[in-house]
């Protein structure tokens, strides 16, 4: 599981996926799936989770190190 995936199963703590699901008007599968990090949501749902949870969309869905977003994870920075 990534970093953040990891962060959205941790902000959730003890509520239940369904519970989550609902006040996002997804389904629970939806969001287990995000959680993963098999599905990634749109901006809007992002923004969602975001409101939610009370913490920027870039805490959540992007890692420190922006290259590793930016350029794919594999490729190195230059200069």
């Amino acid at each position: 599981m990534n970093n953040e995936r990891i962060r959205l199963t941790e902000l959730r703590g003890e509520r239940s996926r369904r519970t989550i699901a609902e006040t996002l008007d997804i389904t629970p599968q939806m969001l287990g799936a995000i959680e993963r990090g098999d599905r990634t949501p749109s901006l809007a749902l992002a923004k969602k989770i975001s409101d939610l949870y009370k913490v920027s969309i870039d805490e959540i869905f992007f890692t420190l190190n922006r290259n590793d977003v930016c350029l794919g994870g594999g490729a190195k920075e230059v200069g």
